[in-house]
C-alpha cells in the first residue's frame, strides 16, 4: 500500500506540472512536441454476510502514467517515451497483491531517407517497480523484482513510418542485456530468466529486433494502442526461442476527466515459460493530458 500511495504522489505532482508548465498550454514555437498523461483507476465490491451468489469483498487500485518528449528538426528526429503502471488488489482474507507493474522508457533518434522511411538507433529499458510473488503453494515465493529482471535492448536499423499512426522499426543489429541482480533468485525460477546462475547480467549481441506501434483514434472519445515486439538471437535461432509481446490498450472517454479502459498482455519467452503468458485489465478512473502534440483526426 505504500508503494500504492507514494506514486499517487508522483501523480498528483506531475498533474500539478502540466497545469502550471506554460510551455504546455502555450502555442509551441520550438521543435520539441511534449505530452505528458495519467490516471488513476479504482474497483471495488462487496458482498452482505448472507450473499448466496458467492464472492468474495475487494479493493483494487491502479495508476499509470505516460509521457512523450519529440524532437524534429529537418531530416533529424529523437523520439522519446515513458510508460509506468503500478496496481494493488485486496481480496478479503488475504494479503495485498500486486495486480500490474511495469516500466517502459524508450529513447529513438531518426535520420530521414525520406517521407516514410528513416536509418534510427533506439535503446529501452523494460523493468518493474515492486517485488511478485508466487501464491500458488503454502507460502508465497519472490520470483521478480525491481531489475529482477531487467532488459535494456539497443537497435540500429531502418524504420517504416507511413503517417502518425503507425510506425514499424526493424533492426538486424539488436545486442539486449538481461539483468537477474539478486544471485539467490535461481532457487524460486530456476531459469534464472536466461541469466547463467551465479551472473548478474546476460549479454546477447548478435540478434534481431522489430518494434510496432498503431495508435489510432476509433472514435472521438475512443482510442487503440497496439505495440508488438519481437527478439530473436542469431545464435539460438530457433523459432521457440523467438521472444514475442504484444500489448493492448482500448480506451473510452466517459468525460474530460473519467474514462473506461481495457488493457491485455501476451507474452511468450522461453527463458520465463514455456506456455503463453496473458494479463488482462478493466477499469474506470479518472484521467488527465497535458501537451502539445496535434489532435489525431
Amino acid at each position: 500500500m505504500r508503494k500504492g500511495l507514494l506514486i499517487i504522489f508522483m501523480l498528483l505532482s506531475w498533474t500539478s506540472w502540466a497545469q502550471e508548465d506554460p510551455s504546455l498550454t502555450k502555442k509551441d514555437t520550438s521543435y520539441w512536441l511534449k505530452e505528458i498523461g495519467g490516471g488513476l483507476n479504482f474497483n471495488q465490491a462487496s458482498f452482505s454476510g448472507n450473499w448466496k451468489g458467492g464472492g468474495v469483498n475487494s479493493i483494487a487500485l491502479g495508476i499509470y502514467l505516460q509521457g512523450r518528449a519529440n524532437y524534429a528538426k529537418e531530416k533529424w528526429t529523437w523520439d522519446n517515451t515513458l510508460d509506468f503502471i503500478y496496481g494493488i488488489v485486496k481480496n478479503q482474507g488475504e494479503e495485498t497483491r500486486k495486480s500490474n507493474d511495469r516500466i517502459f522508457l524508450d529513447s529513438k533518434v531518426g535520420f530521414k531517407i525520406n517521407s516514410k522511411w528513416n536509418y534510427f538507433f533506439a535503446s529501452n529499458f523494460l523493468s518493474q517497480f515492486a517485488p511478485g510473488y508466487d501464491f500458488g503453494g503454502t507460502e508465497k515465493r519472490l520470483i521478480s523484482k525491481f531489475a529482477n529482471p531487467a532488459y535494456f535492448t539497443t537497435g540500429l536499423g531502418i524504420e517504416y513510418k507511413p503517417n502518425s499512426e503507425f510506425s514499424l522499426r526493424m533492426s538486424p543489429f539488436s545486442p539486449r542485456w538481461t539483468f537477474v541482480t539478486d544471485t539467490e533468485l535461481y532457487r524460486e525460477v530456476p531459469s534464472n530468466y536466461g541469466v547463467e546462475i551465479g551472473k548478474k547480467v546476460r549479454q546477447e549481441w548478435l540478434a534481431f529486433s522489430l518494434m510496432a506501434d498503431w495508435n489510432k483514434k476509433l472514435a472521438e472519445n475512443l482510442g487503440l494502442l497496439v505495440r508488438y515486439q519481437m527478439y530473436s538471437n542469431y545464435e539460438t535461432l530457433a523459432f521457440k526461442t523467438i521472444d514475442h509481446r504484444l500489448d493492448l490498450g482500448l480506451t473510452a472517454k466517459v468525460t474530460s476527466l473519467i474514462n473506461v479502459s481495457l488493457t491485455s498482455l501476451s507474452l511468450y519467452d522461453i527463458d520465463q515459460d514455456e506456455k503463453i503468458q496473458f494479463s488482462q485489465g478493466l477499469a474506470l478512473g479518472i484521467a488527465f493530458k497535458r501537451g502539445n502534440f496535434p489532435e489525431k483526426k
